[in-house]
């Protein structure tokens, strides 16, 4: 055996569906390994019977059976992925039985609806929120800085740019990010720029330490990294939003998911796209 156990994700399309909703389960059992595979674009019966070989060879080397997570439309592939000598989870026809008897209408059970470009408006208002971030990441340009839905403030490092980015990306949310400098922290107001915008302003600050280890990877032995400076720097950017009533949040221990969906939440602005 070899101590872990397969987890496959096996989809007719790109697999991101099946993959989240695997993965959410999967982290819940902590006294397992597992090894993780996508396998995307099954979509004819041939590669069908591929993953089924790929998924039995797994088990065999691993000693025990494989997980498979499935997110299969056709009936004939997802049959053909059944057959598999795994434990498997069909993550889409389980619950389209029930929704379709609830709303007295058949599901198109049409493939590749989560992640495609069959709904056109969605998918430009996402490439442009995500253009959007990176025309307008660190304050590099407040051109149309109006027109953001929502802007990050925060020190250098706390996890602007990546909030920002998955804002867009998953959300279709509008968000720049503006960097809080020593320049700020002394004249203890907002940046110039800022100022009229005031209500789209939401903080990030992380906890010092934390910060230390994060700018010292990208620039080491620099005054930028030191622990003195970014305790200076944190308390600084906290206090300048207090006083300006602008809400923060603290980075430190969450993931960039977490901090997107708390900074929605609070801000109450709704999901553009999904």
């Amino acid at each position: 055996m070899s101590g872990r156990r397969s987890a496959f994700f096996v989809s007719d399309r790109t697999g991101i569906t099946a993959e989240m909703l695997g993965h959410s389960l999967l982290i819940q059992f902590d006294a397992v390994a597992f090894r993780e595979t996508t396998l995307p674009y099954v979509d004819t019966p041939e590669k069908a019977h591929a993953a089924v070989a790929t998924i039995n060879r797994a088990g065999q080397l691993d000693g025990v059976r494989p997980l498979v997570f499935a997110t299969l439309m056709d009936a004939e592939l997802n049959h053909i992925v059944s057959t598999a000598d795994a434990c498997h989870l069909d993550c889409l026809h389980h619950f389209l039985a029930p929704l379709e008897a609830e709303l007295g209408t058949p599901a198109t059970r049409a493939m590749g609806r989560s992640h495609s470009l069959h709904h056109m408006p969605d998918y430009h208002e996402r490439i442009e929120a995500v253009n959007y971030a990176l025309i307008h990441d660190d304050g590099a340009s407040v051109r149309e800085l109006a027109a953001a839905d929502l802007i990050l403030v925060g020190v250098s490092r706390c996890g602007k740019t990546p909030t920002c980015l998955y804002l867009a990306l998953q959300y279709g949310i509008r968000a720049a990010n503006y960097p809080l400098v020593e320049e700020d922290f002394k004249s203890a107001q907002l940046p110039e720029k800022l100022r009229p915008l005031k209500a789209k302003l939401f903080g990030l600050t992380i906890e010092a330490t934390r910060l230390s280890h994060i700018r010292a990877a990208r620039k080491p032995d620099s005054r930028y990294a030191t622990l003195h400076h970014c305790r200076f720097e944190v308390h600084a950017a906290e206090a300048l939003m207090r006083q300006h009533g602008i809400e923060y949040l603290d980075t430190s221990d969450k993931s960039v998911e977490e901090i997107a969906t708390t900074v929605l939440h609070r801000t109450g602005l709704d999901r553009k796209i999904y």
